[in-house]
């Protein structure tokens, strides 16, 4: 499955399906040994560049500490990439000919 080029719809429910699953520490805590390298990859995969690195790294660390799984950081990642990072101004080239 190709996660980069992904619909944002679909960004988004994959994103909050790979929260809940991160919620499963708190039933299971050794769940966090396999799911915090496992999440840190997803979220590289779903979000391209120095942003998707980033948010990797935040991942990794917010799902491999304890207490901090309640941060839905795939969401949070999809708001930030979708809704609030503000669009690159377009530079138009003007043909002197």
């Amino acid at each position: 499955m190709n996660l980069e080029n992904a619909s944002k719809t679909k960004k988004l429910a994959l994103g909050i399906l790979f929260d809940a699953i991160g919620y499963l520490s708190f039933i299971i805590p050794i769940f966090d040994i396999v799911w915090a390298p496992a999440a840190a990859y997803l979220m590289t995969k779903m979000y391209k560049g120095k942003a998707g690195k980033i948010a990797g790294a935040i991942t990794f660390i917010e799902e491999a500490l304890p207490m901090l799984d309640v941060i839905p950081t795939f969401t949070l990642m999809w708001l930030y990439s979708y809704v609030f990072k503000s669009k690159k101004e377009t530079i138009i080239e003007i043909d002197p000919n």
